[in-house]
């Protein structure tokens, strides 16, 4: 076979000149020589096996809902009836903006959802609600790099890396960190990267659509690929052996044979059309789907079941006009809500029902919320807030029914129990096992972790 410039490629020739017996006799016999722990396993440990955590966890993985744009908390989470009340008056020279949806109680849990989250509403006895949640910059990239990675300044590894770092993975077949992203947020794919971490623990990015991962499908000579690859690997770790335990082989090894387990497991798990009638009614979903918020949060509990360790749903990306930044009007929130609502309460309902909720954190956030006023009584938006917003967090041992944390009678800042980022990441981490202080990685001179220098994990959010 010949590439596109007349010659042969390396993998041809190297097929012909093993079959023609010019190589064949050398390599048979480095095959059959070898030891057999040089044959089948590498000179260092699989990079993503699974690692024991540093104390019982009450969580095995994580499904890390992101809303990007900046949800604001005054209008779902957080409804404030005095805001209501004191709609166009003065407050702190801004001009008070009530929201235009109501709220009520939808479980019997005392938390109120406005008419956004009817959905979520009903699941409120399952979800512990943080309304004082906080973070150090109103701008888009740096707020979501804090979110993501602990650190406005710089982008770093982000937490799906850490966990991946942390805890390994117990599929070998697929990636241990999967992002199911059909735009790319502001910060780019800052969001997911492993930074400094080895390369195998950044996320592996999935669009929804006709072919979620380009080249994913094999071709028709699956036993000549096998063979091909074998032959490869024999000779990688052989190579690996020889250097060492070098750790940027290793990494390409892992990278290698992921993406050939990919090819086995992939288009299974991404593949919906089998689930029952009453599970595609939950998300609201149609038998053919292949896109939508709907099908990313199926094909989470999906991926989660089948061994991946944190999958990551980001809905909406850096186009103000489809995504939840509503500087222009704060009804653009609404159709985000319509099409997200029923798949988010349906994902917890189906973990629920599998007995997989008990151990898998389900994480709704965004990176900041909406200031409840603003200069001109005209506004129709509202402009980037992070001196209060919400977030909320389901199983894994954080108490279901609970809010927790306060803001003021307008939602402007935080009046009581206030939980930094940094805060609601070390909780992350306790759940799944891990001392947010001791999970580092030695980088320019120091260790680094996702908390930075601060942190604290609070302990009235969990059981």
């Amino acid at each position: 076979m010949l590439n596109r410039k007349g010659f042969a490629t390396r993998r041809t020739a190297i097929r012909s000149l093993a079959s023609a017996s010019m190589l064949l006799p050398g390599m048979l016999h480095d095959m059959l020589a070898a030891p057999a722990e040089t044959v089948n396993a590498t000179a260092v440990d699989d990079p993503l096996a699974p690692k024991a955590p540093m104390f019982p966890a009450k969580a095995k993985r994580v499904i890390f809902l992101y809303m990007s744009g900046g949800v604001s908390h005054v209008d779902t989470f957080d409804p404030k009836p005095r805001l209501a009340a004191d709609h166009h008056k003065l407050h702190k020279k801004d001009f008070l903006h009530a929201s235009p949806w109501k709220a009520k109680r939808y479980s019997r849990s005392e938390a109120e959802v406005t008419e956004l989250f009817p959905h979520i509403g009903s699941m409120m006895d399952d979800i512990c609600l943080v309304r004082s949640m906080y973070n150090d910059i109103p701008n888009h990239e740096q707020a979501i790099m804090q979110v993501h990675g602990g650190s406005a300044v710089q982008p770093r590894p982000s937490i799906g890396s850490w966990v991946s770092y942390g805890l390994g993975t117990v599929s070998k077949d697929l990636p241990s960190y999967v992002v199911l992203a059909p735009e790319v947020p502001y910060a780019g794919s800052s969001a997911w990267d492993s930074g400094f971490l080895p390369a195998f623990h950044q996320g592996v990015r999935v669009i929804p659509g006709q072919e979620a991962i380009p080249n994913m499908t094999r071709d028709g000579f699956a036993d000549i690929q096998e063979m091909d690859l074998g032959l490869v690997n024999f000779f990688n770790k052989r190579h690996l052996n020889e250097h060492d335990a070098d750790r940027t082989l290793a990494t390409r090894i892992k990278t290698f044979e992921t993406a050939y387990g990919m090819q086995r497991e992939a288009p299974e798990a991404f593949d919906i059309s089998k689930e029952s009638d009453a599970t595609l009614e939950l998300y609201g979903l149609d038998r053919n789907t292949k896109k939508g918020i709907g099908w990313m949060c199926l094909v989470s509990r999906r991926l989660a079941e089948r061994g991946v360790r944190f999958v990551e749903v980001i809905d909406g990306g850096y186009d103000k006009y489809t995504n939840w930044d509503a500087h222009l009007n704060i009804h653009m929130h609404e159709p985000l809500a319509r099409k997200s609502d029923k798949p988010i309460a349906g994902l917890l309902k189906d973990l629920k029902s599998r007995g997989m909720l008990e151990d898998t954190l389900v994480v709704w956030t965004t990176e900041f919320g909406r200031k409840p006023g603003d200069a001109s009584p005209d506004e129709e938006g509202r402009t980037h807030w992070s001196t209060a917003y919400s977030s909320w967090v389901a199983g894994g041992g954080f108490r279901g029914g609970m809010v927790y944390g306060s803001t003021d009678e307008y939602g402007y800042t935080v009046a009581s129990s206030p939980v930094h980022i940094h805060d609601f990441q070390a909780t992350l981490l306790n759940q799944l096992g891990m001392d947010h202080t001791k999970l580092t990685f030695r980088h320019a001179g120091r260790d680094f972790r996702l908390t930075d220098v601060s942190g604290r994990v609070v302990k009235d959010l969990i059981v």
